[in-house]
């Protein structure tokens, strides 16, 4: 089920995402994330934006939010998307089915653009992004 996040996941999330920290150079930091750092960002970003979960049987499989991009006006309809899957799930269909979902409400929240930014190489994240729709606009060495 994908469903709005709660405070409560925020463990779950942060053990998703510290996975990353640990095995890839995908989320760019180095020291892993505890819950209250999740429950910080989780009441941050909800305030605004959507932060989704996809749940099973009682299980985070894997988060999705959007943030603000940039501070400058012309950026206000413009949102920078993030999703992380639990490892042990990709490639089943369920971050296409959680990012297809954060887009609409983008969407309907009158969001026109959504910039997701990867780390390379992300075979699994440039995939799933083409599959959605967007395209590669720019390449940071």
């Amino acid at each position: 089920m994908i469903r709005p996040v709660k405070f409560t996941d925020a463990k779950q999330i942060a053990d998703i995402y510290n996975y990353y920290v640990l095995n890839s150079v995908v989320t760019f930091d180095e020291t892993l994330f505890t819950e209250a750092d999740f429950k910080e960002r989780i009441f941050s970003v909800s305030k605004q934006y959507p932060f989704l979960v996809y749940e099973e049987e009682g299980r985070i499989l894997g988060y999705a939010y959007a943030n603000m991009f940039r501070q400058k006006p012309a950026y206000k309809n413009t949102v920078e998307t993030t999703i992380y899957m639990a490892n042990d799930v990709q490639g089943k269909q369920m971050g296409t089915k959680l990012y297809t979902v954060l887009l609409q409400q983008l969407k309907e929240q009158k969001y026109h653009v959504a910039i997701g930014g990867l780390t390379l190489p992300n075979t699994a994240s440039v995939k799933l992004h083409e599959k959605l729709g967007f395209k590669q606009v720019a390449h940071f060495k």
